[in-house]
């Protein structure tokens, strides 16, 4: 069992942020500590919401509360998405830089939660920039999106050259592991692949594109902390990515099968420890 704290956005209904984060992670057998970053009554897509963005001292505190409790210097990963707020970033790596004052060995993993493909921007000015020019000199591990990798390269992906081209970037930067949790591709477009990759080794997986009228929000959330989960317990990119390419597949066909708009991740929880189809994953 690892201690991993979890950072971003929680809703009241609804499976996005830490609520699509937290469950899969303690299914997964590890404790996690959430920290809230929204109250939103709903996720963004919906196209409207009610409730605040938390403020920088209240995150401050929160984060001073658990210090207190000594609970940060037992910390074996951090996991962060949705921040809000360019400010509340910067509060984030103040405390990154005490955790791993004590803790140099510490996983941060970052999903750099920034946009996608058909909504483009959805974060508030400023948090682009907080990624691109101060979050990735600490993370351990990256997970965007393919709409987030374009923006944080400038290397538009139509093919895999553009998208190992543009992961070669961010290990220049500094960043260990990156793990991009959908690409589609010039050829491809049946599937959704996924791509992990640091400096020794690159693997490539596949799943199957299912048809949804609208497609769920909070995948990501869910991919970037299944992936951390596992390799937390396995240190192996083989293992993780296949184990978080079959867990997101089992997901999203029970939401297809329920036809519901939000992740089907209570009524696949089973599948999140044990998936029933298995993927695959390519060395490339």
């Amino acid at each position: 069992m690892a201690n991993i704290l979890s950072m971003q956005s929680h809703v009241a209904f609804g499976y996005v942020g830490n609520k699509a984060a937290v469950f899969p992670m303690q299914r997964l057998g590890h404790d996690v500590i959430n920290v809230n970053t929204v109250q939103f009554s709903n996720h963004t897509g919906y196209g409207s919401w009610t409730g605040d963005i938390m403020s920088i001292e209240h995150i401050d505190n929160i984060f001073k509360g658990l210090d207190d409790r000594q609970v940060l210097d037992n910390l074996d990963a951090v996991l962060t998405g949705y921040l809000g707020d360019k400010a509340l970033g910067e509060v984030l790596l103040k405390w990154l830089d005490k955790i791993k004052a004590k803790n140099p060995n510490l996983l941060y993993c970052c999903d750099p939660v920034i946009g996608d493909v058909g909504r483009g921007v959805f974060v508030r000015p400023g948090v682009p920039e907080f990624f691109q020019n101060q979050a990735l000199s600490y993370a351990s591990i990256l997970t965007p999106n393919q709409f987030e990798l374009t923006y944080l390269t400038g290397i538009e992906i139509n093919t895999l050259d553009d998208a190992l081209k543009a992961c070669q970037i961010l290990h220049v930067k500094g960043v260990q592991t990156i793990l991009v949790t959908s690409l589609t591709r010039n050829g491809n477009e049946d599937n959704i692949e996924m791509l992990v990759s640091n400096a020794q080794e690159t693997y490539l997986i596949a799943t199957p594109k299912l048809n949804m009228p609208i497609a769920p929000n909070g995948s990501g959330d869910m991919t970037a902390a299944v992936f951390t989960a596992k390799f937390l317990e396995t240190q192996d990119l083989k293992q993780s990515l296949e184990h978080t390419a079959a867990t997101i597949y089992a997901v999203f066909l029970k939401t297809q099968q329920l036809q519901q708009r939000e992740l089907a991740i209570i009524q696949a929880q089973d599948e999140i420890v044990e998936p029933r189809t298995k993927f695959v994953a390519h060395k490339l």
